[in-house]
């Protein structure tokens, strides 16, 4: 039995076995990420097909930066605020309050008024996020 040699060096390296193994890494990790995120459960509002034609008033109750609170641009302290939510819920007591607190305003402001509301019981409340009448 002869050896030959003249054989050329062994050179390259095979990359198949390397490559299973990052993707079967690649699919444990995908697996495994899908598999830990949990959602939220949301209960979304669902259009209607028909138009509302019901009109209820909106107040706007907005805070300020040195934690003063206006009520559609009066200005008014809490007491007065309540007051004011109070007479809107009788007359209408489907009527809309937008809270929108100002980006230098102390956020206890903002949590104030929204105690305050939810102590009144008004179910349609908003948050304001963009600017109003400018």
């Amino acid at each position: 039995m002869q050896v030959q040699s003249d054989a050329q060096p062994y050179d390259t390296i095979n990359i198949t076995p390397m490559l299973d193994l990052a993707y079967v890494l690649l699919v444990i990790f995908i697996l495994m990420t899908t598999a830990g995120v949990q959602g939220l459960t949301m209960n979304l509002p669902k259009p209607s097909n028909k138009p509302s034609t019901e009109k209820h008033d909106v107040k706007i109750v907005q805070v300020q930066e040195g934690g003063s609170v206006l009520i559609n641009g009066v200005g008014v302290s809490m007491a007065q605020l309540e007051n004011e939510l109070n007479q809107a819920k009788s007359k209408d007591p489907k009527f809309n309050v937008m809270i929108k607190g100002d980006a230098k305003a102390p956020y206890s402001g903002v949590i104030q008024v929204i105690d305050l509301v939810n102590r009144l019981e008004i179910p349609n409340v908003g948050l304001v996020t963009g600017k109003i009448g400018t």
